[in-house]
C-alpha cells in the first residue's frame, strides 16, 4: 500500500472494461464476507423478497457515497481522514473529529472482526467439525501471522476468488429458482417493514452493504491506481460495474433463501443456511456453502484491520506503513478486540448480525464527514459536489440516521 500513484494505460476495445476495474473490486470484496451472507439469508428466510429494497437502497448509497470517496481521493491526493483534519482550523473541532471517526472506524471494525472470525468458524464448523469458538481461537492467531508477515496478498486473491465463485453458484442457484417478478419487483422497489426484528434486519443489510471503513479505503486505493482528477471517469466505470454486481449478489443470496427455506426457519449454522443452494448443487451444497463462508470470513480477517489501520493513520497524519508501530497498534487492537469476543461462546448468527448492525448506526457520522470534505472547495475546486449529488448524498444520511435510531429506540 506505500507504491505510489501511477496513472492507468489508456483502455480501450473490448476489453476495456476488464482493465478498468481495481479499487471498486476491492470494495465489494469486503462487503460480500460472512455478514453480508448472514444478513441477506436472514432477510430472505425471515421476510421473503419484503426486505430486498434495503439493497436496492444500500447498493444505490453505496455507489454514491464511494463515488465521493473516490473523487475526494483523486482531486486532492488524500484520503478522508486527511481532508476532515484539514477541514477544521479550530483544534478543539479538529481533535473532536478525528476522536469520533477514529472511534467509529476502531469500534465498528472490531464488531466487524469477531462476526469475520465467527463467520469463518461458521464455514470451519460444517466441513471438519468443531464450534465455532474452536475455529475462531485458530484463526485469530492465523490472521495475525499473516498480518505481521505482511505476506497476505497471495492468500486474499485466492480466498476472494472462492468468495467470487461462491457469489456466482448464488446468482446461477436464483436464476434456477425462478421467483416470480411480480412479488421480486414489488420487494426491490416498495420499502416495507413487516412486523418482528424486520427493523433490525433492514439496519443490518444496509450496514453490511455501505461499509463505513471502505470510504475510508476507497480513496486510498483510486490513487494506487489512477493519478488526478481526469481519472474520474475510469473510477466510476469501476465501482459502478464492481458495486453493482455486488449488490446483485446479496439480492440474490435474499432471492435463493426466500425461495428455498421454510418462511421463519431457525439458522443456527452454515448448514442450516446451505439448504438454499441445494436446488444447484444438491447434496454437495452445503460443503460449498460453508467453504464460502470461510473464505468470505478469512479474506474480511485480514482486511478489516488493515482498514481500520490505514483509516486511522489518515485521520492522524501517519505514515502508511505496515511495518510503522502505530498503525500495528492499531490492527492489533481491532484483531484482539474481535479475537476476545468471538473466543467468549457468543452465538455466531446473531454476534455476526449484531457487527452488522452497529456499522449501520455507525454510518451516518461518517458519511456526514464525508459529505463535508467533498463540499470543501479549498481543496476540491470545481469538483467539489453539486446540488443533486448533495441532495443524494443527504438522503442517504437521513434514511440511515432514522433507522439505526429507530433501532437503538427499540432496543433500550
Amino acid at each position: 500500500m506505500t507504491t505510489s500513484a501511477r496513472p492507468a494505460p489508456p483502455s480501450s476495445g473490448r476489453f476495456a472494461v476488464l482493465r478498468a476495474l481495481g479499487p471498486g473490486a476491492i470494495v465489494t470484496a469486503a462487503f460480500i464476507g460472512p455478514g453480508t451472507v448472514t444478513s441477506a439469508t436472514i432477510a430472505g428466510a425471515r421476510y421473503g423478497y419484503t426486505l430486498l429494497w434495503a439493497l436496492t437502497f444500500s447498493t444505490v448509497a453505496t455507489i454514491v457515497l464511494q463515488e465521493m470517496a473516490a473523487r475526494l481521493g483523486l482531486v486532492t491526493g488524500s484520503g478522508l481522514g486527511e481532508a476532515v483534519r484539514r477541514r477544521f482550523d479550530a483544534r478543539w473541532a479538529r481533535l473532536l473529529s478525528v476522536s469520533l471517526i477514529i472511534a467509529a472506524i476502531v469500534l465498528g471494525n472490531a464488531a466487524y472482526q469477531t462476526g469475520n472470525l465467527l463467520g469463518a468458524g461458521l464455514g470451519a464448523q460444517a466441513v471438519l467439525g468443531g464450534g465455532p469458538r474452536l475455529w475462531a481461537l485458530v484463526f485469530g492467531p492465523l490472521a495475525f501471522v499473516v498480518l505481521w508477515r505482511g505476506s497476505y496478498r497471495l492468500l486474499e486473491r485466492v480466498l476472494v476468488g472462492m468468495v467470487v465463485v461462491m457469489s456466482v453458484v448464488f446468482l446461477a442457484t436464483a436464476v434456477v429458482l425462478a421467483p416470480a417478478a411480480g412479488a421480486l419487483l414489488r420487494g426491490l422497489f416498495v420499502p416495507a417493514l413487516p412486523s418482528g426484528d424486520a427493523l433490525v434486519v433492514t439496519v443490518a443489510l444496509i450496514g453490511t452493504t455501505v461499509v463505513p471503513y471502505n470510504l475510508f479505503l476507497h480513496a486510498t486505493a483510486v490513487r494506487k491506481k489512477w493519478s488526478g482528477p481526469q481519472s474520474l471517469g475510469a473510477a466510476r466505470l469501476d465501482l459502478g460495474i464492481a458495486i453493482g454486481l455486488g449488490g446483485v449478489v446479496s439480492m440474490a443470496i435474499t432471492v435463493t433463501a426466500a425461495a428455498a427455506l421454510q418462511e421463519g426457519a431457525v439458522l443456527a449454522g452454515a448448514g442450516d443456511m446451505a439448504v438454499q443452494l441445494e436446488p444447484l448443487l444438491g447434496r454437495w451444497a452445503r460443503v460449498f456453502f460453508a467453504t464460502g463462508l470461510l473464505a468470505a470470513g478469512l479474506s474480511s480477517a485480514i482486511t478489516a484491520p488493515l482498514a481500520a489501520a490505514y483509516a486511522s493513520a489518515g485521520a492522524l497524519g501517519w505514515p502508511v506503513d505496515l511495518r510503522d508501530g502505530r498503525l500495528r497498534a492499531i490492527w492489533l487492537l481491532v484483531l484482539g478486540a474481535g479475537f476476545l469476543f468471538a473466543s467468549m461462546g457468543i452465538r455466531p448468527v446473531p454476534a455476526i448480525l449484531f457487527a452488522q448492525v452497529a456499522n449501520g448506526v455507525i454510518l451516518p457520522g461518517v458519511a456526514l464527514f464525508l459529505l463535508l470534505a467533498v463540499n470543501d472547495r479549498r481543496w476540491m475546486q470545481r469538483w467539489a459536489n453539486g446540488p443533486v449529488l448533495n441532495l443524494l448524498g443527504a438522503l442517504v444520511v437521513a434514511v440511515t440516521f432514522l433507522l439505526g435510531g429507530w433501532a437503538i429506540l427499540r432496543a433500550l
